[in-house]
């Protein structure tokens, strides 16, 4: 029996690809192109606004913090990666594989008030929390004129 690699993310995304493309829309599932370039998937992300942070939550199971690159650069925030694929002497016992391996690319547009030195992340279960304080404001004040 040969090997069945069923996909259905991949094959939602390549519907929404083609869909964007046929509207001529940008589309947040190629966001510049290069997402769906050079990513075999992609993880699925919840973006949240706090008082003085913004908070990333990346769903990365099966992927080691060691194999996860973070950076900033000009305003983007890119988070790339790797699952690990399964080596082909052991591919001859699955049945099915559903489970999603490779690299993945996602990249985020940080807004002005985003302190990017500031930066933090950590992983816990297979989520990973980038924290992107923001930053401080500077209270206005009232200038006195003189004369």
């Amino acid at each position: 029996m040969s090997m069945v690699r069923y996909q259905p993310y991949g094959l939602l995304n390549q519907l929404y690809r083609e869909m964007d493309r046929a509207f001529g829309l940008p589309g947040e599932h190629e966001a510049n192109g290069s997402e769906s370039a050079t990513s075999d998937w992609l993880p699925s992300v919840d973006i949240k606004e706090e008082e003085n942070a913004f908070v990333i939550h990346a769903d990365v199971p099966g992927v080691e913090p060691k194999d996860v690159d973070i950076h900033m650069e000009d305003g983007v925030l890119t988070i790339k990666g790797e699952r690990s694929t399964v080596n082909e002497e052991s591919r001859e016992q699955y049945r099915r594989v559903e489970r999603v391996r490779g690299q993945f690319y996602r990249r985020f547009t940080l807004p002005d008030t985003a302190d990017a030195d500031q930066i933090t992340a950590r992983m816990d279960k297979g989520v990973l929390e980038v924290r992107i304080p923001k930053q401080a404001r500077v209270l206005p004040r009232k200038i006195q004129i003189e004369g």
